[in-house]
C-alpha cells in the first residue's frame, strides 16, 4: 500500500469495513505497533480531531481510528471530513477496509451470539446486506482491502504488522540494571545474570562508586571472562533485535542483574546503551544503583 504523501509528518490510518470482519483485531495490532488509537470516532468529529493532530507539534506521528456503522447517524459526513483532511498540511491518511463474505460473517455472529448493529431485532444476514450496500462507496475509495474470510485473528495480526510496521519508529529498547536481592523486574523480556563476573564491591576504593564511574567500568571489563561474556552477549542481542523488530514488537526490556545492582550490571547496561543508541531508540535506567552495594 502506497502512502498518498510520504513527506507529511502524521500518518493516519482509518480502519473501516464490515462488522465482524476484524476491525477490533486490526486496531489492537496497530496499537501494539505504537499507533495512537481511537475507536468509533463519529465522522463529524474527525475534522476537529485532525486539526488537533495537525497542531500537535509532532506529538502524534502514527494514528489509527475505527469508523463503522455504530456511528451511522454521522456516516454521511465522512466524505466531507476526508476532504478536509486532504487539505491539511501535515496529515497523510489512508483507508483500510476489512471485508469477509456473507456466510462467514453470519457464522461469526452465530458464534459470538451478538446482534448485527443494523439488525438488532432481526437476522444477521439482513444487517449484513444493508451494511454492505451502505459501505459500497467507501470500499471503492479504500487504499487497501483485506478479505478476512479465511484468515484467523493471529494471521490478520501478522498481515497488519507486515503492512504497517514500516511506518513504525525504530524498536525501543529499555535496558535496566537491577539487583537480584531486590527482585527481578516483572516487565523484563530478556534477563541476564552477571553475578559470576569479578565484583568491584570487594575493591575498597571502588566500593562507594557505581558502574557509571570509569574506574568501575574499567575493572568490570578488564577480565578475560568479562570480555568473553560481552562478546557472546552482544552477538546474541545483535542477532535477535532485528527479529523482534520485524515481528512487530515496539518495545523490548532487557534486564541486567548483579547482586545489588550498583556495579557490574550498571556498567554493562551503560555499555549496551552506548552500543545500540544509533540503531534503536534506547533508554537506560538503573533501578537499584542508589539502594545498596553489589
Amino acid at each position: 500500500m502506497l502512502m498518498k504523501n510520504t513527506e507529511k509528518e502524521i500518518n493516519l490510518v482509518i480502519i473501516t469495513g464490515m462488522s465482524g470482519a476484524g476491525k477490533t483485531v486490526a486496531i489492537q495490532k496497530l496499537e501494539d505497533l505504537g499507533f495512537f488509537c481511537v475507536d468509533n470516532l463519529p465522522p463529524v468529529l474527525i475534522p476537529k480531531f485532525a486539526e488537533l493532530l495537525n497542531e500537535s507539534g509532532g506529538k502524534f506521528e502514527k494514528v489509527a481510528m475505527v469508523i463503522d456503522l455504530r456511528g451511522r447517524e454521522f456516516f454521511d459526513s465522512l466524505f466531507g471530513a476526508l476532504e478536509k483532511i486532504e487539505g491539511m498540511e501535515k496529515i497523510n491518511y489512508q483507508i483500510l477496509f476489512l471485508d469477509a463474505n456473507d456466510s462467514v460473517l453470519v457464522q461469526r455472529y452465530k458464534e459470538t451470539r451478538r446482534h448485527h448493529p443494523l439488525a438488532p431485532q432481526g437476522l444477521p444476514v439482513d444487517g449484513i446486506r444493508q451494511e454492505r450496500q451502505l459501505l459500497q462507496e467507501l470500499k471503492g475509495r479504500a487504499d487497501l482491502i483485506i478479505d478476512t474470510s479465511n484468515i484467523k485473528p493471529t494471521r490478520l495480526k501478522e498481515k497488519i504488522s507486515s503492512i504497517f510496521n514500516k511506518f513504525s519508529k525504530r524498536l525501543t529498547i529499555n535496558i535496566q540494571s537491577f539487583g537480584f536481592k531486590y527482585g527481578i523486574p516483572i516487565d523484563a523480556d530478556l534477563v541476564f545474570d552477571v553475578r559470576f563476573l569479578p565484583n568491584p564491591h570487594y575493591i575498597e576504593n571502588l566500593r562507594p562508586l557505581t558502574g557509571k564511574n570509569p574506574e568501575v567500568s574499567e575493572y568490570v571489563f578488564k577480565w578475560d571472562v568479562s570480555k568473553d561474556f560481552m562478546k557472546r552477549l552482544t552477538d546474541l542481542v545483535d542477532y535477535t533485535l532485528p527479529y523482534y523488530q520485524s515481528e512487530g514488537k515496539s518495545q523490548l526490556v532487557i534486564g541486567i542483574g548483579c547482586t545489588g545492582g550498583k556495579h557490574r550490571s550498571v556498567a554493562i547496561a551503560e555499555f549496551l546503551g552506548n552500543r545500540y543508541h544509533d540503531q534503536y531508540n534506547v533508554r537506560v535506567t538503573h533501578r537499584d544503583m542508589e539502594r545498596g552495594k553489589s
